[in-house]
């Protein structure tokens, strides 16, 4: 997983919340939030990849205790400088490895963070960490999309979108490796600037199965965080899984 000095360092996390301004909207907030402080319940959330607190922050405010664990110390500077960041309790280290004290009613990923693990290993290993920190009953929920590679016609590996014209952005996929990564063209005072982002897609089934490896069992998958049902049609899924509680 890249650290501070790759994609999270301080000139994305400079303009993250800008770029990802959609993702903050209360629309797209408040639904995952409702999920999240339910599993909690009286327990305490962990996030994988906290970030700058777009669902942190807000979580926190309904009175659930949250830690997160992140790799960007760029990142986490901004969570810190907004209100309430200082109650929050971060971890600076890789969550696919780093292991924090006590125990989680929940533990989550958003927004497509599993595929920032760019191994099987990793993702296997994610799984593992996450489980051993949840109480019995307590739950791992990954919100991630499906990936897209019905829209690859025969000999093509490229999926464009975003076409504008001062920027253009694809993914590329490797259907041999599930190597992916996202690509952004963009014209600035009239250069082309060019910036690439490694990931691992990874298959609802696949993730299934790595809950298992770590003694979890699915509980709920819906298509996005309003609990509509998930279908073949599907772009993106919430899942959650269970650890027992015998």
């Amino acid at each position: 997983m890249l650290d501070e000095d790759g994609y999270f360092g301080e000139n994305v996390a400079a303009t993250y919340d800008e770029s990802s301004a959609d993702m903050f909207r209360p629309d797209m907030v408040e639904p995952a939030v409702d999920v999240l402080a339910e599993l909690a319940g009286d327990g305490r959330a962990l996030e994988l990849g906290i970030g700058t607190g777009r669902i942190a922050l807000p979580l926190a405010q309904r009175g659930i205790p949250v830690h997160g664990i992140d790799m960007s110390r760029a990142m986490v500077a901004r969570l810190r400088a907004k209100p309430g960041g200082d109650t929050v309790g971060v971890t600076i280290g890789d969550f696919a490895a780093t292991r924090v004290e006590g125990t989680f009613a929940v533990a989550y990923l958003v927004f497509n963070t599993i595929n920032n693990l760019t191994t099987q290993d990793a993702q296997v290993a994610c799984f593992q960490n996450a489980a051993s920190r949840l109480r019995p009953g307590g739950c791992f929920v990954i919100e991630v999309g499906v990936p897209e590679l019905r829209r690859l016609p025969p000999g093509q590996n490229a999926v464009p979108f975003h076409i504008s014209p001062t920027r253009w952005a694809f993914d590329i996929y490797d259907v041999a490796t599930q190597e992916m990564s996202s690509n952004y063209v963009t014209i600035v005072d009239g250069r082309a600037e060019y910036e690439y982002y490694p990931f691992r897609y990874v298959w609802p089934s696949e993730l299934d199965l790595m809950a298992r490896l770590a003694g979890l069992r699915l509980r709920d998958r819906w298509e996005d965080w309003t609990r509509a049902p998930f279908t073949s049609e599907s772009r993106g899924h919430v899942s959650v899984w269970e650890k027992p509680s015998d």
